[in-house]
């Protein structure tokens, strides 16, 4: 599949086209959709060394894994793309027990959009909160931004993580080039 392509991270003006180093391609990861009921929780997260029981809507990481839980029964789980030990590690700890893994790294990509405007430029195209409050740093949902799903995640202060389906990523990282002229660095 081909891949997108962000600009360099070099700013030289504000004007149509320009490079903007708030707006990364995030390093390439592999993804996993992981279903499974309440009772494999715990065995899961021992399998991948990750705290499969943080609430609903918010991320956790060990060491370079990360796992956004999406809904009661659903996590979207990262790693390096090195990472190839997913798989084993969940089919050996959870052998006995029912679950259900996709690798969807071929069908999405990451953005990393950082600095003091970040959330207001998400905000310019999503419906959500994003104040601190309402959006704290560790906060992972599903929503959209403009007319593309994305799996938003807060990863600190001014630091976003948009994971977007690949044939929308042109779509949305021209959006946010389009949104970050209105503001400065």
């Amino acid at each position: 599949m081909a891949d997108i392509a962000i600009a360099p991270a070099r700013r030289t003006a504000p004007l149509p086209g320009a490079v903007d180093r708030r707006i990364e391609k995030s390093a390439p990861l592999t993804r996993f959709v992981l279903r499974l009921p309440e009772e494999s929780i715990t065995a899961a997260g021992a399998a991948l060394g990750l705290d499969f029981t943080a609430p609903i809507n918010r991320a956790v990481t060990a060491g370079y894994r990360m796992a956004l839980r999406l809904g009661p029964d659903e996590w979207l789980v990262l790693a390096p793309a090195a990472d190839a030990a997913i798989p084993g590690a969940l089919g050996a700890g959870l052998a006995d027990r029912l679950f259900s893994l996709v690798d969807v790294s071929h069908r999405q990509t990451g953005i990393r959009l950082a600095g003091p405007h970040a959330g207001a430029m998400i905000n310019a195209l999503c419906p959500l909160d994003l104040g601190s409050a309402a959006f704290p740093v560790g906060m992972a949902t599903r929503t959209i931004f403009a007319k593309a799903d994305i799996v938003l995640w807060r990863t600190g202060i001014a630091e976003f993580h948009l994971e977007i389906w690949r044939s929308f990523a042109p779509y949305v990282v021209s959006l946010l080039h389009e949104i970050g002229r209105e503001y400065p660095d």
